[in-house]
């Protein structure tokens, strides 16, 4: 229970706290402190209802509240010298001598809006930045994963290094388009690089259909390989699969255009080392005498064919159809009975030749 000389000492000594003394039956104001009057000049002089004051209040709930004997509380706000007040408002019912009176405590909660509302814009901020950051950590594992396969993508990115690795079962190749330089030279270079771009692309897809990594692209030529980082059994049948597809793509896509290109193709199986190239520019890249023989192969392959030697051609015999070209002195290498595979003759699965089909021209 609260006496009036109570009331009186809060009234004075709550400088910092509007303070209103209501009448419990209308609400209207009975006192109020200097505080609350600086707040609601045109409460000086009294007999206002407190919904006058403050337009926000619900009378039905604070009559409910009190009757409960609950405080009842909420938030408002006004201008003041073009600057936002925000008030949290309490009213409680008290009794002196058995009369009744309702207080009516307003704090002054602008600091701790502002500090919220800091607080909450910080927060936006830095889930924006989190939200960009994300993109570009996307962004850039995108672009790791095409210089590199996934799992030396993962090496690297938990160890900071990778080891180079060697793979004896691995199966490359290595196609070169006839003319590049010509065309080059001769024609739009941002049209060519555009349609170049659209077959590589091609390429990507009918590799990821046969397990085969794209290791790099040099200018007009497409380099890729089956059986590492993951050993794969049929390195030699995809690659060959690979290799057939994709001649029949360029075959395809020739037949609508009046851009021809003609590719040369040559694959081999053979032991490989693969690592990461570089230290502020990565690049994955294999390295060994399989390379070297596909490579060899590419270039004593002739327009529109894919050959091989007789290393590979052990591995994948019974599956396709050759032509034999006889005993060629590979550079490097000595003697190499020399094979062409013939694309048009040799059988891939029709679901392939579907998603050929569905490449775009």
């Amino acid at each position: 229970m609260m006496n009036l000389d109570n009331i009186n000492t809060l009234l004075l000594e709550s400088a910092g706290v509007g303070l209103a003394l209501l009448d419990p039956d209308g609400f209207d104001i009975l006192m109020s402190n200097r505080r609350f009057e600086e707040w609601f000049p045109d409460t000086v002089g009294l007999g206002k209802s407190v919904d006058q004051v403050l337009e926000n209040i619900d009378l039905d709930k604070l009559r409910s509240k009190l009757s409960a004997d609950k405080p009842y509380t909420f938030e408002t706000s006004f201008q003041m010298k073009r600057r936002s007040v925000n008030l949290a408002v309490t009213c409680s019912r008290h009794t002196h001598n058995d009369a009744a009176v309702v207080i009516m405590e307003c704090q002054n909660i602008s600091k701790m809006k502002e500090l919220e509302y800091m607080i909450e814009s910080y927060s936006k901020m830095i889930e924006k930045q989190n939200r960009v950051l994300q993109k570009e950590k996307e962004r850039t594992e995108k672009l790791l994963l095409n210089l590199m396969p996934k799992s030396v993508y993962q090496e690297l990115k938990t160890f900071g290094v990778t080891t180079p690795q060697r793979y004896d079962e691995a199966s490359i190749f290595m196609l070169d388009f006839v003319g590049f330089t010509d065309m080059a030279i001769a024609q739009d270079p941002a049209g060519l690089i555009s349609e170049l771009n659209d077959i590589f692309t091609a390429f990507d897809r009918i590799a990821e259909q046969f397990g085969c990594e794209r290791i790099k692209t040099m200018g007009d030529a497409y380099m890729a390989v089956s059986g590492i980082p993951e050993a794969n059994p049929e390195h030699a049948l995809n690659i060959a699969r690979f290799a057939v597809l994709t001649l029949r793509y360029i075959k395809r896509r020739n037949s609508v255009h009046s851009q021809k290109w003609v590719c040369r193709i040559g694959i081999n199986s053979g032991p490989v080392i693969g690592s990461i190239v570089g230290v502020q520019k990565y690049v994955y890249d294999i390295f060994g005498p399989g390379v070297n023989l596909a490579a060899r192969m590419e270039t004593l392959s002739e327009p529109e064919e894919i050959t091989l030697c007789e290393d590979m051609h052990r591995l994948i015999k019974n599956e396709f159809h050759f032509s034999e070209r006889g005993e060629i002195e590979v550079k490097g290498f000595g003697k190499k009975q020399i094979f062409t595979l013939d694309a048009a003759r040799s059988a891939v699965q029709m679901s392939n030749d579907d998603m050929i089909d569905n490449l775009p021209i």
